[in-house]
């Protein structure tokens, strides 16, 4: 509905604008960033209502609102699951082994910026941008110590690479699995963008390794152990994401619905850990017991207490709400904004006057300075007529641009919060010509990839 002048559609534009000012002050002010655009989702949508009702339209505000919701619920699942994987996964050891073997091998800090940016790289398809530049950075920051240019370029390096690893794969970014879930672009077709992307992290890497010592760092020892069942974690999490490839690909199903099978796997698999941990304690107890008192005391009802026995539940509360929620209020708000009209208008302007090229370009722009997700989110509500290619390009500008500044990419919020006070807003813009360039060849290089598949 044509709703763009009326009054509550303009302050239903003054709402959003309020509360993102917030979130992108959100190191500042130290207000998670869930808060303010769940209220402003809240305000908009009545809003919607009240502008349709005004028109004679009572149903549609709450059609468009269900649909909404609907988007969130599968992308919300779908993170949890991957989220209580990732935390298992931690909660195993698995990341801890692959720091200290890092930190422990006495490399030199030009080898150590390399090594975590190509593993960043590597990484963050499965893992996802977020964990892989949060383990990555720690490396950075215990190798760095107080070497603050080293810490400052690593974790740019890592934050970048994170985000082109990220955007070749659904399960690396928000927004390239919004676009998978979408169905715009097949599982195996996002592998077109593994060159492009990895030109853009090289490019980057290659002008901030000039500016880098090849100094010999403090040395660091560490000790980190496997926990039991930790390869099985990783081996359930592989199955898992084969099983929402397979059902999305092969019986057109939501992806959400392979990970929440997969997620039951793991709670199948946790039950048996959680009685192995049971037996082990029980057997400990009765030797203690055994041992000190010379009789077969039992003390088992003690035992729950006691003991640290594994609860998924626990990885479960230690998934990223916040950002789950954030996820929550952007949506809302776009899709009001949507309801209004303003999508459809701002789709005539980028992708009828500028063409969706120019208009997929400034995508990657917009992205460093908002966030990429509400901004991939508001293009996939806008559903502007593409080909493939132009699909795949948006794609990759909007999870390579975010890297351009800090605040572009969930990955450069987390390590701010992370390095506080060493990598900040603006040690990481003085560097961001080197991070423009690296967009600049990544997407020269679709274009050569892509042919005359661009031009339309």
């Amino acid at each position: 509905m044509e709703l763009t002048t009326h009054w509550a559609g303009l302050l239903a534009i003054a709402l959003f604008i309020g509360a993102y000012t917030l979130v992108i002050f959100e190191e500042n002010i130290h207000l998670l960033k869930s808060k303010p655009v769940i209220v402003a989702a809240g305000f908009i949508w009545m809003l919607v209502a009240f502008a349709y009702a005004s028109v004679g339209d009572t149903d549609g505000a709450e059609e468009l609102v269900r649909h909404s919701l609907l988007e969130f619920v599968e992308l919300f699942l779908f993170l949890l699951a991957a989220m209580t994987y990732v935390n298992t996964m931690q909660e195993r050891g698995i990341f801890a082994v692959l720091r200290v073997w890092l930190v422990s091998q006495g490399f030199s800090l030009r080898k150590i910026f390399w090594l975590t940016g190509a593993i960043s790289f590597l990484m963050s398809p499965i893992a996802d941008n977020l964990t892989t530049a949060l383990v990555m950075a720690t490396v950075v920051l215990t190798v760095g110590g107080t070497n603050h240019r080293f810490v400052v370029l690593g974790c740019i390096n890592v934050i970048v690479a994170a985000n082109a690893g990220g955007a070749f794969s659904p399960f690396g970014d928000i927004t390239t699995l919004m676009v998978w879930q979408k169905g715009l672009v097949e599982f195996t077709e996002f592998f077109s963008l593994v060159l492009p992307s990895l030109v853009n992290w090289l490019v980057t890497a290659g002008i901030l390794s000039f500016a880098l010592s090849s100094e010999q760092p403090e040395s660091v020892t560490e000790d980190a152990k496997l926990e039991y069942g930790a390869w099985m974690v990783v081996a359930l999490f592989l199955v898992t994401i084969a099983m929402a490839v397979s059902v999305h690909s092969f019986l057109h199903l939501p992806p959400v619905i392979g990970m929440m099978t997969g997620l039951g796997f793991l709670k199948l698999f946790g039950y048996f850990l959680q009685q192995r941990d049971r037996s082990l304690a029980e057997r400990e107890q009765e030797l203690l017991d055994d041992s000190i008192l010379g009789i077969g005391a039992n003390r088992h009802n003690d035992l729950e207490s006691s003991k640290n026995f594994y609860d998924i539940y626990k990885n479960l509360r230690r998934a990223e709400w916040d950002t789950l929620m954030f996820f929550y209020g952007v949506i809302l708000c776009v899709g009001g904004l949507g309801a209004f009209g303003y999508l459809a208008l701002l789709s005539d302007v980028m992708y009828t006057d500028l063409g969706p090229t120019t208009a997929n370009i400034l995508v990657g722009f917009a992205s460093a300075i908002v966030d990429n997700i509400p901004v991939m989110f508001a293009v996939l509500a806008m559903n502007p007529e593409m080909n493939l290619d132009q699909w795949l390009l948006v794609t990759l500008t909007a999870g390579v641009g975010g890297s351009m500044l800090s605040i572009g990419s969930a990955a450069g919020v987390a390590v701010m919060g992370q390095a506080r006070g060493i990598y900040t807003f603006f040690s990481h813009l003085k560097w961001s010509w080197a991070v423009a360039l690296g967009y600049v060849a990544s997407i020269a290089v679709h274009f050569l990839i892509s042919g005359n598949g661009l031009v339309s």
